[in-house]
């Protein structure tokens, strides 16, 4: 155990601006996952709707996700390159995602002429959206050939907005559910790996890099400028910042010493405060008078579960510098975000309203809206 004092380090540049981007990731896509959904209801587009998970579902993450870190850990070198085409195509998709509303915004703010363009897999582009996907491509380029810590983190907040916005929770069962099992999930592979697989299985996983396909194919033709190219990645599953950020030298870490938190420390939390904001919505646009919902007078379930996340995220984070040692995010998380929202309810008398999820999501009402 290290002296308490050592808990000063979370006041240095990196953890703190560690904490703030995950606290800004974890409600901009809660906030993306609720724009999304109207967006969904306003134009009647099924074939873009959300999936909804149900208890099987649920359930059966954790156990895919345990398969796939064992799979990464043993083969990670044999499927690394192949791993790193699909994770840039997703983060492709992902970023352009991210950044279309936005430029649908400055459009539509200065009138400017958008023509289509073209026609891709049952769907017409416009030369504002083609010049979107180019620029969403040359980043991700960018990424392939620099493999820089700052695009890394953009592909990867990218990447956990799209999660959350296209994978969601009905309701608080199934999501203490998820968040049951992860915490299990979380606590085993971290804490309990290296009993029977001789390592610490999520840590290994987490810090492996993977091998740069864009090197290997310059490589293979003798290209101009290789040396220009990194050898190897670091995959866009987790925001990572050095611990000399802002040039502060920390005792004891070099200018390779990064601090990082995993993308599903963000994302599984998000799924949360996403299932809790769209409740919010839903009961201030439902209510006639805003006297009888106390979330309407500026006690929203959305500020409890964000707040409990930033206190989960900062215990977690001291647990890890006083123990010196690599910590289970979500086993402070979860309590810490789950926690509050079951017991306010409770007070509030909306935990039933909550649990079973009585009222119908938004794609639900488009459904049946359009029946």
């Amino acid at each position: 155990m290290e002296p308490l004092w050592k808990l000063a380090y979370l006041l240095e540049p990196a953890p703190v601006t560690l904490i703030l981007t995950a606290i800004a990731v974890t409600f901009g896509s809660a906030f993306r996952a609720l724009t999304y959904g109207k967006e969904m209801e306003r134009n009647r587009d099924l074939s873009e709707a959300s999936i909804t998970l149900d208890r099987s579902q649920a359930l059966m993450i954790p156990i895919m996700s345990s398969c796939s870190l064992l799979l990464m850990f043993y083969l990670f070198s044999s499927v690394s390159q192949l791993l790193t085409a699909f994770t840039a195509v997703a983060s492709a998709s992902s970023l352009y995602f991210c950044l279309s509303p936005y430029v649908a915004h400055v459009k539509s703010q200065f009138g400017l002429a958008d023509p289509f363009i073209s026609r891709c897999c049952s769907k017409s582009f416009t030369r504002i959206q083609g010049l979107l996907l180019l620029l969403c491509s040359g980043i991700v380029a960018a990424w392939l050939i620099s493999g820089h810590w700052i695009l890394n983190n953009l592909l990867g907040i990218s990447l956990c907005i799209a999660f959350v916005s296209h994978v969601r929770l009905p309701n608080i069962k199934i999501c203490a559910m998820l968040l049951a099992c992860l915490f299990v999930y979380d606590i085993f592979w971290v804490f309990y790996s290296e009993r029977f697989f001789g390592a610490n299985v999520m840590v290994s996983v987490a810090t492996q890099q993977a091998s740069n396909p864009v090197h290997t194919v310059a490589n293979s033709l003798s290209l101009p400028g290789l040396q220009l190219i990194t050898k190897k990645l670091e995959l866009p599953v987790k925001i990572v910042f050095p611990r000399n950020l802002l040039g502060v030298v920390v005792p004891g870490s070099t200018a390779t010493d990064f601090m990082m938190l995993g993308l599903g420390d963000m994302a599984i939390p998000s799924m949360l405060l996403a299932l809790v904001l769209c409740f919010d919505h839903r009961k201030n646009r439902d209510s006639v008078n805003p006297l009888d919902v106390p979330s309407s007078k500026g006690h929203k379930y959305i500020w409890y579960a964000l707040s409990g996340y930033a206190v989960g995220l900062i215990t977690a984070l001291a647990a890890g510098i006083l123990t010196h040692s690599p910590q289970p995010a979500l086993l402070y998380l979860v309590p810490s975000t789950l926690g509050p929202i079951v017991i306010i309810s409770w007070m509030r008398k909306e935990l039933a309203e909550l649990w079973e999820g009585t009222m119908p999501n938004l794609t639900d009402k488009t459904r049946l809206t359009e029946v």
